[in-house]
């Protein structure tokens, strides 16, 4: 990985606003403690300014490297938050990535979709610009990581089709007013060790699908090659009702689960086959790659998926 990119601090910018009002008036104190007559030879200190001891930030640095074209997010660590290739923003760079959008194989394009953990943005870029009939969210935490999507990774500002939500995951699964409204839901929940999702409970991914409409579709981003794996299929699998399958691990260690919700499935492969050529023909996703990995970590090589 190359060195990381020298830019003005993402949070500086996501906190300057918020702290100017604070800093402005410290400011003013300091001037008047500065401007006050002072009595002959009174030299003690009573009224000097304090020094705060520096607080401990509550999120890692947002920080960005660069490399054969290709833009990449860290939180200040060589793990890797998302990616996005310079000459073609909207299109999803990393394969995992790719891999979240596999519940267009099932389902048709929803009225909501929405991505928890924005990261760099590509998989809320490429909905917003590609699947017209959505409602597209994102929810991030961190307001530094949404002024970085905006500023170097070229996320819209929102609009009648976009929303970010500044918000933590867990808030947003449990508010009732999103239970029974999202057809897909999209899960990549990291912290700068990028080795497990932050947020991986029963009561989580209950609340996950809990937001699900009745045919709904969540995809997880996980890391097969970590203990938090088992935990989280084991988790996902007890919310689910054992309705979850998990696709080959790609790059280093991710894999990717997808988890239904509504009725039992059982389409013939020869459909997911028709309906792969056109999402790679319409969207330029290797839809196709996606049934070969369900058939490989399923063992279901028969006539039909079934879940």
């Amino acid at each position: 990985m190359t060195k990381l990119i020298k830019r003005a601090s993402a949070e500086a910018r996501a906190f300057r606003n918020k702290d100017a009002d604070a800093h402005d008036t410290t400011l003013n104190k300091q001037k008047a403690v500065r401007n006050k007559k002072r009595a002959p030879h009174d030299d003690d200190l009573h009224d000097a300014p304090q020094i705060e001891a520096p607080r401990k930030p509550r999120f890692a640095p947002v920080t960005f490297s660069e490399e054969g074209g290709v833009r990449f997010l860290h939180f200040g660590t060589e793990w890797v938050q998302g990616a996005m290739r310079l000459r073609k923003p909207d299109h999803i760079e990393l394969e995992y990535a790719q891999q979240m959008m596999g519940w267009l194989l099932f389902i048709e394009t929803p009225r909501r979709i929405v991505q928890l953990g924005l990261g760099a943005a590509a998989l809320t870029k490429f909905a917003h610009r590609f699947l017209k009939r959505a409602k597209v969210e994102a929810v991030e935490v961190n307001p530094a990581v949404v002024v970085a999507a905006r500023t170097m990774f070229e996320l819209p500002h929102d609009d009648a089709r976009l929303t970010v939500h500044e918000m933590d995951a867990w808030d947003f699964v449990n508010d009732r007013g999103n239970h029974g409204t999202i057809g897909a839901l999209q899960i990549d929940v990291y912290d700068a060790t990028a080795r497990g999702p932050v947020l991986d409970s029963v009561g989580f991914y209950r609340a996950v699908r809990a937001c699900l409409t009745d045919a709904g579709v969540v995809t997880v981003n996980l890391f097969g090659d970590h203990p938090s794996f088992v935990r989280n299929m084991k988790r996902l699998n007890e919310a689910f009702d054992g309705r979850v399958v998990a696709l080959p691990e790609v790059h280093d260690g991710n894999r990717i689960a997808i988890a239904f919700s509504g009725p039992a499935l059982d389409v013939p492969f020869t459909t997911l086959q028709a309906r792969a050529k056109l999402i790679e023909a319409e969207l330029g996703l290797p839809a196709r790659k996606w049934i070969k990995g369900l058939q490989e970590s399923t063992g279901q090589n028969g006539s039909s998926f079934s879940i």
